[in-house]
């Protein structure tokens, strides 16, 4: 959505989102350069109290570690200037991907329950509210028992 012909069409994908994800290419020093004015233009159909900010540098395989590292100090520039959380990915080896995707999810899930909470006034900001769960039962439904009559 960030590409110029898009530009017209890409507010509608901006508008009320829970968080923005501004994702550039680490060999490429110009997209980074144009990741201040994605956000200013994201930004404009949402108000930045409410979203998560994420700048993400993609295609890390490709640059070697010297480049990497000034590309780098760069990029934690610009994300702190945006106050959002910096990741570094490769989407051809999996490096980071699937840790950045569940920290999207968690952080998500954490402002909707928050927002639900507050909304709703059963709980207070602030009040503990405990979701525990056994990591390798995550996914697993509960079996089902079995009916005693039919035997």
């Amino acid at each position: 959505a960030g590409q110029e012909r898009f530009k017209c069409i890409a507010s509608t994908y901006y508008r009320g989102a829970q968080a923005i994800v501004i994702v550039f290419d680490v060999n490429d020093v110009a997209s980074l350069e144009h990741t201040r004015q994605w956000l200013a233009d994201a930004l404009k159909e949402n108000d930045p109290s409410n979203v998560i900010l994420f700048l993400v540098g993609s295609k890390k395989d490709l640059s070697t570690p010297a480049q990497y590292s000034l590309m780098e100090k760069d990029a934690l520039k610009v994300a702190q200037e945006m106050q959002a959380e910096y990741w570094a990915v490769s989407s051809l080896t999996g490096e980071n991907v699937r840790d950045f995707f569940f920290r999207v999810a968690a952080l998500t899930f954490e402002s909707s329950v928050l927002a639900e909470l507050e909304r709703s006034h059963t709980r207070r900001i602030g009040d503990t509210v405990r979701i525990s769960s056994n990591e390798n039962d995550l996914y697993l439904s509960t079996p089902r028992k079995k009916p005693k009559c039919c035997q």
